[in-house]
């Protein structure tokens, strides 16, 4: 798999890239390369005057589906320091650059608490800063999962105060203390176990050859894409679209696309009665 990757998305390959990544004898080396040879003889030459091994013209994947999203996010992984360059199966990546993102200050020993305390079901006590209140507060919640709104981690709890379900911000978790058996089930978060699907379509106000690219752009049939998410992600859902405002208040140019199914995801909204992190 390693060998095809190369050759679909670098088109070559030689020993030494083997030899590097899985740590293996140049003859072991060159027994994979022989035996990948074998297995897709019309993918696969050797160019003596570079010394290495090139994908043909007639070059088609056996072994792996090539995925453009899979391969950016390995970019984005080595850019974001979650992986190293010598973990990517990337050999000769063009140069790029991601826009940064700051990262979160979470601490790996209450995030520790929190995966012991969903796994053994408790619930806990955290030391918690919400920007709805002015000073921090101690509160009884019982976490069950962890979510990611495409920016920030929380983890999703009964709180014990509010009597309901809701998301807390890793970072602002400043403590945690006690811990009993929960007697909440993680199975009445109704909008967290319902999904639904949120559809969206090209900004009416687009020329048609624009509509045409905005559809291109998002993988859109007949001009709709449906997007299925939880109900408890669909504040996040929307707000990263640019869909949390009312259609009119930014220009097709800015925002192009809109929300199609606009009265099902009010009133999805209001019944799972989502609050979110403070």
């Amino acid at each position: 798999k390693f060998i095809e990757f190369c050759l679909f998305w670098e088109g070559r390959i030689n020993r030494s890239d083997i030899m590097n990544k899985f740590g293996i004898s140049e003859p072991q080396a060159s027994g994979d390369l022989s035996r990948y040879q074998e297995m897709a003889p019309d993918n696969i030459e050797y160019d003596k005057s570079i010394k290495c091994y090139l994908a043909t013209s007639k070059f088609r994947a056996v072994t792996v589906k090539p995925d453009a999203n899979r391969y950016l996010m390995q970019l984005r992984s080595i850019s974001d320091s979650v992986v190293t360059t010598g973990e990517s199966w990337i050999v000769r990546g063009t140069e790029y650059d991601v826009v940064p993102t700051p990262k979160r200050a979470i601490s790996a020993h209450r995030l520790r608490a929190i995966l012991k305390a969903i796994r053994e079901k408790n619930t806990i006590s955290i030391y918690y800063q919400s920007l709805s209140r002015p000073d921090p507060m101690w509160r009884w919640v019982s976490p069950h999962a962890l979510g990611f709104d495409g920016f920030r981690w929380h983890t999703r709890a009964y709180c014990h105060i509010d009597n309901i379900f809701k998301d807390f911000l890793l970072p602002r978790i400043q403590g945690i203390r006690g811990r009993k058996k929960s007697e909440i089930c993680s199975k009445s978060d109704e909008a967290w176990h319902s999904k639904m699907i949120i559809r969206i379509g090209p900004h009416p106000d687009l020329s048609e050859n624009q509509k045409r690219v905005v559809e291109l752009d998002y993988g859109m049939k007949d001009a709709t894409l449906g997007i299925t998410t939880r109900k408890a992600f669909l504040y996040y859902v929307l707000k990263r679209l640019g869909l949390d405002l009312p259609v009119g208040t930014r220009s097709a140019k800015d925002q192009h696309i809109v929300l199609l199914n606009h009265e099902e995801v009010e009133d999805a909204l209001a019944v799972a009665q989502q609050r979110r992190a403070g």
